[in-house]
């Protein structure tokens, strides 16, 4: 069966940056389960997959607009230690969530002085091309339930309720 919208796809990865340095692989690990075309990848990666089929390996470059998106400056921003008063870990590589113009957003610390706090919203990924080696597993039809859910099932359950 070859790779359609609203297929589960199981499949290794891994993936780099434009050096060739390794960021994340499941090659050592359980392989990726997906419905393919609901969001979950990054759309160059998701579009790729199309029309694949399981024993497929292949390699995929995709662009930082078609991956995590380019870098925005005015997403980094001081401000003072107060503003962030009652976070107990300001340290460095601290995910917190805050409220902006556009709703919530994820940001993280990356400076730690003793009157301000440096954040940046954008995704680590941003501003870089990339590069996916990728080994197609298994491709099947996603059940109702998977599609109603959003997500994979595995054979026992999708491990929280509904």
């Amino acid at each position: 069966m070859k790779i359609a919208k609203n297929n589960v796809v199981v499949m290794h990865y891994a993936v780099s940056d434009s050096e060739g340095t390794l960021i994340d692989s499941s090659y050592e690990d359980k392989p990726m389960e997906i419905i393919q075309g609901t969001g979950y990848l990054i759309p160059g990666l998701d579009n790729a997959l199309i029309d694949h089929e399981p024993g497929d390996k292949f390699e995929v470059a995709v662009a930082c607009a078609d991956a995590y998106g380019e870098r925005h400056d005015d997403y980094v921003q001081t401000v003072p230690r107060e503003v962030l008063a009652g976070v107990e870990d300001l340290s460095l590589g601290t995910q917190l969530r805050a409220t902006t113009d556009d709703g919530e957003q994820t940001v993280i610390v990356i400076d730690v002085q003793d009157d301000e706090i440096t954040v940046d919203g954008n995704h680590p990924l941003s501003g870089l091309d990339l590069s996916f080696d990728v080994e197609i597993l298994g491709v099947r039809e996603a059940t109702a339930d998977e599609l109603e859910h959003g997500h994979v099932h595995s054979e026992s359950g999708c491990g929280h309720d509904h």
